[in-house]
């Protein structure tokens, strides 16, 4: 990752311009205290008290008064306008997490630009955090062990199959498309081992599972660079 404006050996939370919820920041900072921002993320942050290590992004939103109160070289400018500030930070944090918040659900086009720029960067590990759901791309293979009961939905950004143990509803022998079959409200029936055959389903699960989800995530076998 030669192109990185930040790295980092352990976890970073980004932090977005739209709604961030408490109980959503509270979970991703006690895994990744650093926090960078997207672009306007920083009036969010120091809103917070948060000090980000990095704002990233083309700066359309960002106040006057963050750019006075960050230090300059902590300001990273980008101003190609072909990606969002969200697609822009994933690029640009090498690290081996990014915990989102801020992306998720106060605007359905960025909620849906945000998904999409995860599922064309899948080497990128990344969960975002709303108020109640955390998403992420499902890596290749990936084990959990969550209480009976768990949600798990499943939804394809693109086509794609797959294979599971420890769910209620088993996905073996289903296509998956965005325009045809999705897996929303399933629920796990026992220890989860998942299998994928492509970087294009994104798993959804409660915030409250943040910690085991993020350690699975890392564990996991990891994506190779997306040709799209």
């Amino acid at each position: 990752m030669n192109d990185a404006i930040v790295f980092s050996t352990s976890p970073v939370t980004l932090i977005g311009a739209g709604t961030v919820p408490e109980q959503a920041i509270e979970a991703a900072l006690a895994l990744a205290p650093d926090v960078v921002c997207a672009d306007g993320g920083a009036n969010v942050a120091l809103q917070l008290g948060l000090d980000p290590v990095a704002v990233i992004g083309d700066f359309d939103s960002l106040s006057e008064a963050a750019r006075v109160a960050i230090p300059e070289d902590r300001l990273h400018p980008i101003a190609e306008q072909d990606s969002t500030d969200f697609d822009k930070c994933l690029r640009h944090i090498d690290a081996p997490l990014v915990l989102g918040a801020g992306f998720d659900g106060s605007r359905v086009d960025h909620q849906m630009a945000a998904f999409n720029a995860m599922v064309r960067r899948p080497e990128r590990r990344c969960i975002l955090l709303g108020p109640e759901l955390i998403s992420f791309v499902a890596p290749p293979e990936l084990r959990l062990d969550l209480a009976v009961g768990t949600l798990v939905s499943l939804f394809p950004m693109a086509a794609v199959t797959g294979r599971s143990a420890g769910l209620r509803w088993p996905i073996e022998g289903l296509h998956f498309a965005p325009d045809g079959r999705v897996g929303t409200s399933n629920e796990i029936s026992g220890p989860l081992h998942l299998w994928f055959d492509s970087p294009a389903m994104l798993m959804m699960l409660p915030l409250t599972e943040l910690e085991p989800a993020a350690a699975a995530l890392s564990q996991a076998p990891a994506w190779p660079v997306h040709a799209g």
